[in-house]
């Protein structure tokens, strides 16, 4: 059987750091860098498009450190850190996201070390993900209305109305017609609940009513007033919902 390649990505301001670990990554054919990027804003225009498994990520940029950026991308992708300063690694292992943390300079030993940790964490993450699939298995509902939990008030929603939903880590951002809503939950979760027929997940961060498309152009979809990613292994999916004359 063979492995699927994770694609993968490295953002670091040091030319000579980015080569090391282009190298590096080379001896390892489990991977498939798919760009590498100086600081987080050209890494971040990447994935607004793209998708990748993993990001050796330092956390010293121009603009943005390490951490803020994973608090910026709304998805989460695994991540492992790739500095000179050992002073965040407490910190560090405070994200879920976080595989292993690399000290520089970066010896291929200690590298081969990363990739076995990374292997195990992609084990752990499967495990949990069955876990959680058979916790949370329910049937997509077929309810014209549900209701969300907003500062200690239960609002009624007409599903109807619902433009689309986007994820932002532990939140769910719900946007309607007239107004919009953040809630404490996962896209997941919330994808189950809803009906297979009028919404449609286009990327890792959106979930859309298919009935609200405007139009859609390359990789994006106007939903109202908002371009909404596609991602490109969904399209196609998306496209075959879409009556066309």
């Amino acid at each position: 059987m063979t492995t699927k390649m994770k694609k993968c990505i490295i953002i670091d301001d040091e030319l000579m750091s980015r080569t090391v670990m282009t190298e590096l990554i080379s001896t390892k054919p489990e991977l498939h860098l798919v760009g590498d990027f100086p600081d987080a804003i050209e890494a971040l225009k990447y994935l607004n498009h793209n998708e990748v498994d993993l990001i050796f990520l330092d956390i010293h940029l121009p603009n943005f450190n390490g951490f803020d950026f994973i608090n910026t991308i709304n998805q989460t992708i695994n991540v492992i850190l790739v500095t000179s300063d050992k002073n965040f690694a407490i910190e560090a292992f405070e994200y879920n996201c976080i595989v292993d943390y690399l000290v520089k300079p970066i010896t291929p030993e200690r590298f081969d070390k990363a990739m076995a940790r990374l292997k195990e964490f992609e084990g752990n993450q499967k495990k949990k993900k069955t876990s959680q699939t058979k916790e949370d298995d329910i049937e997509s509902s077929n309810a014209s209305e549900f209701y969300i939990n907003n500062s200690k008030r239960l609002i009624k929603i007409d599903v109807n109305t619902i433009l689309y939903f986007r994820a932002n880590g532990d939140y769910v951002f719900i946007k309607t017609e007239s107004n919009s809503y953040t809630i404490h939950n996962t896209l997941r979760k919330i994808e189950n609940k809803l009906p297979k027929d009028s919404f449609f997940k286009v990327h890792r961060s959106y979930i859309i009513n298919t009935k609200k498309i405007v139009d859609i152009e390359d990789n994006s979809v106007l939903i109202g007033k908002d371009v909404i990613p596609i991602s490109r292994r969904n399209k196609s999916e998306l496209m075959k919902r879409v009556h066309l004359l």
